[in-house]
């Protein structure tokens, strides 16, 4: 699959792993996660992107919490209407965008987010479309967390339901050269959370 086969595919997900399918489960112990980290590093006042944000349930987590500074974008444009029905006031109150993370970014200003956070997205980026890391780091002024599939081997790619692939990267090396620092790493069963601050 190229680069556009793979946002086409996410684009136009339903059945399992599609927005009703995260919507039912809401918001669950990663949300919790990268809330408290979030909270920890840089407090409630805090700006706030989440790339790949699907229905916002992550988000949800942290508006609940007193976080109101809230952006989310995703390709999935249901996923947003889904958002926007099964959390009206998030999506009253936050910034939303349906879009792919490279056309979505490529408009934000610089440090445009205190904290910028990806929960098993970004490990579909394809790799034609790296460069969006850059743009990441571009836009994050302090905090950078990821929570990405670190099983395989760096380099290689399996594929979800023997179709969109998933790509096993080094985010430690990806994120460092880049100019921040790796401050925590929660290694778990299905994944790995990184903590990255910018270098002060």
């Amino acid at each position: 699959m190229d680069s556009d086969d793979v946002r086409e595919a996410w684009a136009d997900r339903s059945g399992e792993y599609s927005p009703t399918y995260y919507a039912h489960y809401g918001p669950d112990e990663t949300s919790e996660l990268v809330r408290s980290k979030i909270a920890q590093y840089v407090g409630p006042d805090a700006r706030v992107l989440e790339v790949g944000c699907g229905v916002g349930r992550h988000l949800a987590a942290l508006a609940e919490s007193g976080f109101s500074a809230l952006s989310g974008v995703d390709v999935n444009a249901d996923a947003l209407d889904v958002l926007r029905e099964t959390y009206p006031e998030l999506a009253a109150e936050g910034e939303f965008h349906a879009a792919t993370i490279e056309e979505y970014l490529e408009g934000v200003e610089t440090d445009a987010f205190d904290a910028v956070f990806s929960v098993e997205t970004l490990q579909h980026i394809h790799p034609d479309e790296t460069w969006v890391f850059d743009e990441l780091a571009r836009v994050t002024g302090d905090v950078l967390i990821t929570v990405e599939n670190e099983s395989g081997e760096y380099g290689t790619a399996n594929h979800v339901d023997d179709e969109l692939p998933l790509y096993y990267r080094d985010w430690r090396t990806i994120f460092t050269d880049l100019g921040f620092e790796e401050a925590e790493v929660v290694e778990r069963k299905r994944d790995t959370v990184r903590v990255f601050r910018r270098d002060q």
